[in-house]
């Protein structure tokens, strides 16, 4: 019960920072891998699960408050389409120690990123 309980506060936390655009879902696989014991491929699972909602929520929210470029959105689509198809592909093909390291870099990257922003012009 206990466990149930945590599980929901966390998913209820990181969809409230997913709403400000920070990675909720980063943290919501730490959380179960790290703390709740969760396996990394149900965890991973989970979070493609848990990312179609909030997503649409973000979505209907944008949308109501005028924040959508229909151009951006357009433009978006076909590539973000044929990554995707590349990104299954390579999931499936290539070696899960290059994916890992490929990913951990990235997350490095990203938070060193948000450490040291671009000045403005």
């Amino acid at each position: 019960m206990t466990q149930a309980l945590i599980a929901a506060a966390v998913g209820f936390g990181t969809g409230i920072v997913s709403a400000f655009g920070i990675g909720g879902g980063t943290l919501l696989l730490l959380v179960m891998t790290l703390f709740l014991g969760v396996e990394g491929p149900v965890a991973r699972c989970i979070n493609l699960l848990y990312f179609l909602p909030t997503a649409l929520g973000s979505l209907y929210y944008h949308k109501k408050n005028g924040y959508l470029k229909k151009e951006a959105i357009r433009s978006a689509i076909l590539p973000g389409v044929a990554l995707a198809v590349a990104g299954a592909v390579a999931a499936a093909f290539v070696d899960t120690q290059l994916l890992r390291k490929a990913f951990g870099l990235y997350l490095l990257w990203a938070g060193v990123s948000v450490l040291w922003p671009k000045k403005k012009k």
